[in-house]
Parts: structure tokens; C-alpha cells; sequence
């Protein structure tokens, strides 16, 4: 292979992405995404639209035509046209291009089949059109429609169109697999083939991604002589897509010596705004981009990583933006969880890192997502139940929501190892839930403190399955706070409780002369009632 040849990145995000089912961007958008390809990422070359599709198609293009001439970029802004003199070419004049990508037959198939006209007859039509465009001060670059087919079916046709257009001096010549049906091997014989055969042409090669090849056929067909290469943000395109511009860009550096001027740090960037815009959810586990591709998650390569960077290779999450991150869940194990504490500055002892283990470990076992963010929470949680000895656990729940009827809760309970179980109903889950612990203290004339606040609180970045944290603070002569710790915001209610009545339960013991229930019903069973169902709930606690 050549050295530091320069590749060229055409992205058509804008165009051929458009054609994804479903998206559609804005005119506004496409203006945000030339942008950030032209000035942050610095792409070679941005084709933006299809000529004559739409009045709104003309109003983005015009838009960034008009962005693009002010800043110098007007030749790197490109137009699909089409054969059809003078109709495109005047739509791009109207528009305010300078490029235009014209689309024609690449192979003899798609020529006799869909225009009904013979080599000779489409050839004058290009050369009519290509005149036409250079008298506009339009310049020409042109498709090949379906050039994989030709060179498998049509190889003499498709080889005298090249020949005819390099005749007629058009910018570049472009290759595309339209249909996504190449293998690496056939990329290189036909681009071999091409460019030995017109070794003065550029040729540029537009890769789709039905076989899920289309990295492995750019990375072929840059070895065998394409001076460029077009991409679309996140693989967006018809069908499977197109070659994904931030594969490609990993690629060329980390496989070639080729020179390709863009800034692959802003990548991550473009891609989650390219994500917005269209719709399209970047999977988990998409290379560069995706959202897990730069975690880590078996503890065993934590702990590598911690030893001698065991687990690294040259796609390092800092070359595009990101940052490597350490998954918690049931297979991180302790070297996982160190990496997160030293991220956010947390020192544990032993004990407590091995309760932490635990903690997550348990739910990830339920399937439950946890987060950098959720650590705090979880640490927190653990801490307190480590202060806490207990002798009184909730032992089982059945709760019910139903429109038009009241919350209704079943509890069963263990104190000091005698079962209970109640049922109630309330004004919500939480209510109904009190009510019926408050007939088991009732039944043994035990106290209950008041509650005084209740908060609740999710993770920063938290989505619908994050970890709820709820905060209760409870009057017991005292004031204390209790948490707990779910994904539900009714059980972390119930586990805050549960905390609040063990630590209770040992206040009692520590003073014997505490008053009980009986003698406040003797003394006052109004303000008995108030004490266990009035004022101490709130309407958020409900």
C-alpha cells in the first residue's frame, strides 16, 4: 500500500442516512449536523441532499449553502442530481450549490431495464447534463447506480462508462454497492481492476452494509487504490445502513498509514447528536460509539487494567471523547468497584468494600442496571445497615393498586423472632403499609415514632429503572434519618422503615422507662391516633 496517502471522507449522512426508514431531519437539523461534520469533525466532504424532492429539501439545502459560503466550505457541500437536463441542475443553482453528485446507470441491467435506453443514448444524455452543470459553474461528480452488480454481470459496459467519463473530465467517479452484496475479495479485484486500468482517476467507494461488511470492504478498497471513502454518522442508511463513519475513522488510523485529516475526538459528539435528531437509538454494543463498548465488565479485567492495563487495545475510549468506565453487576467482583470508588474519590475498609460486593452483586442477580451514579447510593445504604443490628425484619408484602379502590397491603413481619401479619388499606402503598405495621405495634402496645419528612430522590442520569433512595426523618424524642434503597419507590419506603424500627426497638431497650402505647390509650387516645395515622404522613409519603 501507498504511504501517507491522503483518503478523502465524504459523509452523506444528510442524504443516503436520510433514507433510513423513519428519519427525517429538519432543515434546521441539517444545518446543526453540516456543522459540527464541517468545523468540529472535519470531514473531506458532506453531500446533504437529493435534488427535487421536496420544497422543505430546498429550504435545508439553501440554509446550508448559505452557512457553507460564508465560512469557505461551498465546495465541500455536495447535491445528488440526476440525468434529467436541465431540471437538477437548475434545482442546485436555485439552492445556491456548487457540486452536484450525478446519479447514472452503473450497470447494464439497471440501464435496459429501468431507463429502456442503450450505452450510447445514456451516454449522451451524461455528457449533456455534464456540460450543462459546467455552464452553471456546477462541479460534476458522478454515481455509478448499482456498479457491484455490473462489474459481477456487465463488465465490459460498466468499464467503457468509466472510460466515457474520464473522457469527459468529470471531479471524481464513485463506486457504490448499492444493493450491499461484495465481499472483501471482490472489492479488491474490481477496485484493483479500476484503478490500475485508470490509474489518473479518482475514484471514491460507497460501501452499504447488508452483509455487514462494510468496513472490511472499505478497508479493501482503500488497500487497492480509492482515493476516498464515504461514511454515514452511525451507520445510518437504507436497509443496514452505510459503512459508519466512526468505524471507518478507527480503522484507517489503527490499519493504514493513510492520512485522513479528522478530529476523532469529536466523534462521540456528532453521534449523539445524529442520535437525537433522527431517532435512530445507537445500540449498547456498536464499536466506538455504543454505550458499553468502552466498559468493562468481568471483574477479572479490572483488575488487569489495575495491574498493567491487561485489557487495553488501541481504541482508547479518550481518542473519541469517552472515558473507559467499569460495569457493576454480578460478575464485577471487587477490582470493578474499586475502579468506580477511586473515580469518585471513595475510600472503603475491607468489610465494607465486601458488603458493597455483595449489595450490587444481589442486584444484579434481579436484573437491575447499576451505575458510577448509583454508587454513592449504594454505599450509603450498606454503611447504614452496617451500624444497625437487627431483630426486626419485614418478612413479606402483597400490595395492590387499583383505580377507584383503595391501596391495600398484606405484611408480614419477624420481631424478635415471632412472626406477624396484618392488612390494611390507605390513601397509598406507603399508607396502606403503615397502617398495617401500626396494627402490629398496636397488638403488642409498642410505640412508633412520627414522621416528620419523607424525600425521595433518584441518581442524576437516573431512567425508569434507576434506584430509588427515599429519606425518612422520624420523631422519637429524637430526631433521625433512616434510608432505603430499591427500584421501587414504595419498597425503598418500606426498607427506610424497616431501619427506623429496628433502631427503635434498641432505643427501648436502652430506656426502659420509654412511655408505650397502653399508657398513652389510657391517658389520651386522641393523641394515640394522631401519632400513628395523623399528621405524621404526607402527602408525597403517600
Amino acid at each position: 500500500m501507498g504511504t501517507h496517502r491522503k483518503i478523502e471522507i465524504m459523509d452523506t449522512t444528510l442524504r443516503d442516512g436520510e433514507q433510513t426508514s423513519g428519519v427525517s431531519f429538519l432543515p434546521s437539523e441539517k444545518l446543526q449536523i453540516a456543522k459540527l461534520l464541517l468545523e468540529e469533525l472535519k470531514v473531506d466532504r458532506i453531500e446533504v441532499a437529493s435534488a427535487r424532492v421536496s420544497k422543505g429539501e430546498l429550504e435545508g439545502v439553501q440554509k446550508i449553502t448559505q452557512w457553507a459560503g460564508e465560512r469557505g466550505y461551498l465546495d465541500k457541500v455536495e447535491v445528488l442530481g440526476f440525468v434529467d437536463t436541465p431540471a437538477s441542475v437548475d434545482w442546485l443553482v436555485e439552492a445556491g450549490a456548487k457540486v452536484m453528485n450525478l446519479l447514472t446507470k452503473g450497470s447494464l441491467n439497471h440501464l435496459t431495464h429501468q431507463l429502456r435506453k442503450t450505452p450510447e443514448q445514456h451516454f449522451e444524455d451524461i455528457r449533456s447534463c455534464v456540460n450543462y452543470a459546467k455552464s452553471k459553474g456546477i462541479t460534476v461528480n458522478v454515481y455509478l447506480e448499482d456498479w457491484s452488480n455490473g462489474m459481477r454481470n456487465s463488465m465490459d459496459y460498466t468499464m467503457e462508462l468509466i472510460a466515457f467519463l474520464n473522457e469527459i473530465s468529470v471531479r471524481r467517479i464513485m463506486l457504490p454497492d448499492t444493493l450491499g452484496l461484495l465481499h472483501p475479495r471482490e472489492v479488491t479485484h474490481f477496485v484493483k481492476l479500476i484503478t490500475t486500468e485508470f490509474p489518473d482517476c479518482h475514484f471514491d467507494f460507497h460501501a452499504h452494509n447488508d452483509y455487514d461488511l462494510s468496513v472490511a470492504n472499505v478497508l479493501e478498497a482503500i488497500y487497492n487504490g480509492i482515493a476516498g471513502i464515504h461514511t454515514t454518522v452511525n451507520g445510518l442508511g437504507e436497509r443496514a445502513g452505510n459503512a459508519p463513519l466512526e468505524s471507518v475513522i478507527a480503522v484507517l488510523k489503527d490499519f493504514t498509514d493513510y492520512r485522513i485529516g479528522l478530529n476523532e475526538n469529536k466523534i462521540f459528539r456528532v453521534s449523539k447528536l445524529v442520535e437525537q435528531f433522527s431517532g435512530q437509538h445507537i445500540p449498547a454494543n456498536k464499536p466506538v460509539v455504543g454505550e458499553n463498548v468502552f466498559t468493562q465488565t468481568a471483574g477479572i479485567h479490572a483488575d488487569g487494567d489495575n495491574k498493567r492495563n491487561l485489557y487495553f487495545n488501541d481504541l482508547l475510549p479518550e481518542r473519541f471523547g469517552r472515558q473507559r468506565k467499569y460495569a457493576l453487576g454480578k460478575t464485577s467482583g471487587k477490582a470493578n468497584i474499586l475502579k468506580n470508588l477511586q473515580e469518585l474519590g471513595i475510600s472503603l475498609e475491607p468489610d465494607e468494600l465486601t458488603k458493597v460486593t455483595e449489595k450490587i452483586i444481589e442486584l444484579g442477580d434481579k436484573k437491575e442496571r447499576v451505575t458510577t451514579e448509583d454508587l454513592p447510593y449504594i454505599i450509603s445504604d450498606v454503611l447504614q445497615n452496617n451500624s444497625i443490628s437487627k431483630n426486626i425484619f419485614i418478612e413479606g408484602y402483597h400490595m395492590t393498586h387499583s383505580k377507584g379502590l383503595k391501596p391495600t397491603v398484606q405484611l408480614k413481619m419477624s420481631i424478635h423472632g415471632k412472626p406477624y401479619e396484618e392488612h390494611s388499606s390507605g390513601d397509598g402503598q406507603y399508607d396502606a403499609f403503615m397502617r398495617a405495621l401500626v396494627k402490629i405495634y398496636r397488638s403488642q402496645g409498642l410505640q412508633l415514632p412520627k414522621l416528620t419528612d419523607y424525600h425521595v430522590s433518584i441518581p442524576p442520569g437516573g431512567k425508569t429503572d434507576a434506584f430509588v433512595e427515599t429519606v425518612i426523618t422520624w420523631d422519637y424524642g429524637k430526631i433521625f434519618k433512616t434510608k432505603g434503597l430499591d427500584s421501587d419507590q414504595t419498597v425503598a419506603a418500606m426498607m427506610a422503615t424497616e431501619k427506623m424500627l429496628n433502631i427503635i426497638d434498641k432505643m427501648s431497650h436502652s430506656a426502659p422507662d420509654r412511655v408505650n402505647l397502653k399508657e398513652l390509650k389510657n391517658q389520651n387516645p386522641e393523641q394515640n391516633k394522631e401519632n400513628f395515622y395523623g399528621n405524621e404522613y404526607s402527602a408525597s409519603a403517600r
